[in-house]
């Protein structure tokens, strides 16, 4: 099949890439001709004033490059408000800290349904850096007093941690084993344009992590992520009580690292289509990989932390009561109606994001009453 065409930038996005491409030739030659490919994604996602999430384009819903769960309805955060509470409930501080909250629609629909459940939450922390998308945050949040904007983490919390596709965000290592030799790849300028380049891998701990999850006996590329991995242990360290959940796209180490899987899974999305080409439009494309969950369990219980759950997207939403709030939607003739039926069938399809998306949770505090993981609990294949 022929690819689907990209639309083509405007003037203003097109001079804005190419500022992003300056900054990115600049950190080429300052490291002799090769860039490490965590260092270019990081300028392209998060340069200061340059950056994808940084510098001010739309990212969410119909007019941006990609649709997140809670921007699809509200239902998603009303389901997955029945977890928090009963995080909250078993905390004595009972706060909610979200991390890359993006528009500030989960933190909206999630304070909306623990309201009006009798579990509100005694404050709301969002750590945000683009002052763009804290803008964005306040206008869905309306001004409410229990919310606090923070450019860093809160010394302890005290309650639930919310992350729904940030890991997947945090820019990765790529590392390749060919013929039984081990490099790191990263980015060069040739021929008037960004590519692929490899050196010699060094890094004994990041070849280390490599050795022990890429599949023996084929040549192998895929990422690595120790700054993902350094982030949840970091988060399980400063939880005081209660529990972390994270939601994104990804799989347990033994599929995310199959011997079929021999491309690493690196994706960009732009103006909601994907392409393998991480040097399109710098700036432009939100770059994402997968998540190795296996990764995340043993960062957190590195922490301290116990797995209390890990289920796909759609059996952790349909536990979690998503289709009584489809039925109390209303008629179900009307367009309302449908808009949020076509919703819930995004959410929790195999075909769409149903079983790609994962939901996991390492909790500090035992015996909180998960009802998101009581259909489906599969920590055993972590």
């Amino acid at each position: 099949m022929r690819p689907i065409p990209l639309p083509e930038p405007d003037a203003d996005a097109r001079a804005h890439s190419t500022r992003v491409l300056t900054a990115i030739r600049a950190a080429i030659t300052a490291g002799g001709g090769f860039l490490p490919f965590r260092d270019y994604m990081q300028i392209a996602m998060y340069a200061p004033g340059l950056g994808y999430y940084v510098a001010g384009t739309r990212k969410f819903g119909a007019g941006g490059d990609f649709v997140t769960g809670p921007e699809l309805t509200s239902l998603f955060g009303h389901a997955l408000a029945v977890d928090v509470a009963a995080t909250l409930a078993a905390t004595n501080e009972r706060e909610i800290v979200e991390l890359g909250a993006g528009s500030g629609r989960l933190a909206a629909d999630l304070l909306a349904a623990l309201d009006a459940a009798g579990a509100a939450p005694s404050r709301y922390r969002i750590v945000e850096v683009s002052p763009e998308l804290r803008d964005r945050q306040r206008a869905s949040v309306r001004d409410d007093p229990r919310v606090e904007w923070l450019t860093a983490l809160p010394p302890a919390i005290n309650g639930a941690i919310v992350m729904n596709e940030v890991l997947d965000a945090i820019a990765p290592d790529v590392v390749v084993r060919r013929a039984g030799a081990w490099f790191e790849r990263g980015v060069a300028w040739r021929d008037g344009a960004l590519g692929w380049a490899e050196r010699p891998l060094t890094d004994t701990l990041l070849r280390a992590r490599a050795e022990a999850r890429f599949p023996p006996g084929v040549d192998y590329a895929s990422e690595i992520n120790p700054a993902a991995e350094a982030l949840v242990e970091h988060l399980g360290r400063r939880l005081a009580s209660g529990a972390l959940l994270a939601i994104d796209y990804g799989f347990p180490r033994h599929e995310y690292y199959h011997p079929q899987r021999a491309a690493g899974t690196l994706i960009a999305h732009y103006r909601h289509r994907s392409t393998s080409d991480p040097f399109l439009w710098p700036g432009l494309a939100d770059l994402t990989a997968h998540v190795d969950f296996t990764a995340v369990a043993e960062a957190g219980e590195r922490a301290g932390l116990v797995v209390e759950g890990f289920t796909a997207q759609a059996a952790f939403l349909l536990a979690s009561g998503i289709l009584d709030g489809l039925a109390a939607a209303g008629d179900p003739t009307t367009t309302a109606y449908l808009r949020e039926a076509a919703a819930v069938q995004m959410l929790t399809s195999p075909a769409e994001m149903g079983e790609l998306f994962k939901v996991i949770a390492l909790a500090r505090t035992p015996g909180i009453a998960w009802r998101g993981f009581s259909l489906v609990d599969v920590a055993h294949r972590l």
